[in-house]
């Protein structure tokens, strides 16, 4: 081979980006491999490109024991190779290891104890050219599918952007990326999105397999890291690092929710992924196709972020655990289905994002709930409100007197009374005999109107009261037909007292 093709190799290596004597080195093994098949070829020889760029065959020539061990340890070599092939493949590759097959390594042998001989044929010329153009090709082939994986397997987790190219076999669609065609397969695409032939999407890459005809990169459209990067590509403050996504919680076509946290004091972490009129948070969603984003503020405080999480349920009151990371919700009566979400969509985002077991409640089975665990022999009790339900199935929402499970309200005070003293008060409890009315002042409405119905017999014995004064002081001579009325009006008025005994355990 002249100097003109050799240059013409190393031209080509660096043009392609290869690295230097790959195609060289490439060429040495073709044409010892050619050389084997040659009539009369040594049994061990190898290839050498001379200083005047011709390329030389040299027999080798070794010791009976050394050749015998290297043959040994070549044997083992290619014994083991297959071993782990068979491993990794799961299934008997069967293959048939010959002597005349294995390569053995004299690299470590004295020089002394080997004989070289050059035994270059008189046509190797030939063969030469006729190997170095298939073998170029082949070689530079598999260098490009090499940098082409190198490339790409560092890219894992990168967003990148493609043309649709077709739809495959099993609804898969082919991408191309420019360099290498990516695959998107049917698991990794979002319900409801349709993929037109020559449109762009983004996607993640999560896998990039090493093929034989080179490089094959999966792609998903349901990772959470695509938000990620499609937020930090919008908003510049997360871009700055100012805003910190710190948590992504998604499902894919539906919605998603995303925990994000300021940096620097000042800037509101919500409002710069909405951006102006909501356009950058807009801008996302019409790549995403129309899928639900809701922007959560990230609090340090496991209730406080969990209840922001649940957004935008309203929450009333958010117990924790910190030994076994749960956390039970209430809110109001209205807003549980919207807390909860369809089919469990927003709870169950909220536990994902928050990382927290979620139990939500509403007022009435949370004040339920307490009430029955306090009067059901459970030493410990939830809180110090009291214990009393309303008629409307709700709790007080009274702070208990210290040493009590009761407020302040006469009823209230009377049911405590009555508890101490022995009786079972539960059923009176759950169900009591108040009106129905939110307000904790409702005993006190119902004190007021029994006591005004008590008054007004009162107020018609006042004048026979006086009646009667009156008739004391009056002569001796005045006729006892006046002082009927006496004996009309003093039993009422020794009636009062008896209703108002009635009516205080009504209170």
């Amino acid at each position: 081979m002249s100097k003109e093709i050799l240059e013409a190799v190393r031209q080509i290596e660096r043009e392609k980006g290869i690295e230097d004597d790959v195609l060289v080195r490439a060429l040495e093994d073709a044409l010892l491999a050619a050389y084997k098949k040659t009539p009369g070829a040594a049994r061990h020889a190898t290839v050498e490109l001379d200083s005047g760029g011709d390329f030389r065959v040299w027999s080798v020539e070794l010791p009976a024991d050394v050749e015998e061990r290297l043959m040994d340890e070549a044997r083992e070599r290619a014994i083991t190779e297959l071993e782990a092939a068979e491993i990794e493949n799961g299934e008997r590759s069967h293959t048939l290891v010959t002597d005349d097959d294995l390569a053995i390594d004299w690299s470590d042998v004295p020089d002394e104890q080997v004989k070289r001989a050059d035994v270059t044929p008189e046509n190797f010329g030939r063969i030469a050219a006729q190997t170095a153009k298939q073998v170029i090709l082949q070689r530079i082939r598999e260098a490009e599918r090499e940098m082409m994986y190198d490339e790409y397997v560092d890219r894992v987790t990168e967003v990148v952007t493609g043309i649709v190219q077709q739809a495959g076999d099993r609804n898969n669609v082919l991408v191309d990326l420019g360099k290498v065609e990516a695959l998107l397969p049917r698991s990794e695409q979002v319900d409801g999105e349709r993929y037109e032939q020559g449109s762009r999407i983004k996607a993640v890459i999560t896998e990039v397999r090493s093929g034989t005809k080179g490089p094959q990169v999966i792609l998903s459209r349901r990772d959470p890291e695509l938000i990620k990067t499609l937020f930090e590509l919008e908003v510049p403050e997360i871009a700055d690092g100012l805003v910190e996504i710190r948590g992504v919680a998604r499902e894919p076509g539906y919605r998603s929710k995303i925990a994000v946290e300021s940096h620097v004091q000042g800037v509101d972490p919500v409002g710069a992924c909405v951006g102006p009129r909501g356009s950058r948070v807009r801008m996302v969603v019409s790549e995403l196709r129309g899928e639900k984003i809701d922007i959560i503020p990230w609090n340090p405080e496991p209730a406080r972020f969990v209840a922001k999480a649940l957004s935008p349920a309203r929450v009333r009151e958010v117990l924790v655990d910190d030994d076994s990371s749960e956390a039970t919700v209430v809110v109001p009566d209205d807003q549980l289905s919207l807390a909860i979400g369809k089919e469990g969509l927003n709870a169950r985002l909220a536990a994902r994002l928050t990382g927290w077991k979620i139990d939500i409640q509403s007022e009435t089975e949370f004040a339920r709930a307490e009430a029955n665990a306090a009067f059901g022999g459970q030493e410990e009790e939830f809180s110090g409100r009291c214990v009393a339900l309303l008629s409307t199935g709700k709790r007080c929402p009274n702070t208990a007197l210290p040493g009590s499970h009761y407020c302040g309200i006469p009823a209230h005070r009377e049911i405590a009374e009555r508890e101490a003293a022995g009786e079972d008060v539960t059923a009176e409890i759950v169900q009591p005999a108040q009106p129905e009315s939110d307000e904790p002042e409702a005993g006190e409405v119902e004190e007021v109107e029994a006591t005004d119905e008590v008054e007004e017999p009162a107020a018609e014995t006042a004048p026979a009261a006086e009646t009667v004064a009156e008739e004391e002081a009056a002569p001796e001579g005045e006729p006892e037909a006046e002082t009927e009325p006496e004996a009309e009006t003093e039993p009422e008025a020794e009636s009062q007292p008896e209703k108002q005994e009635e009516t205080t355990p009504a209170e």
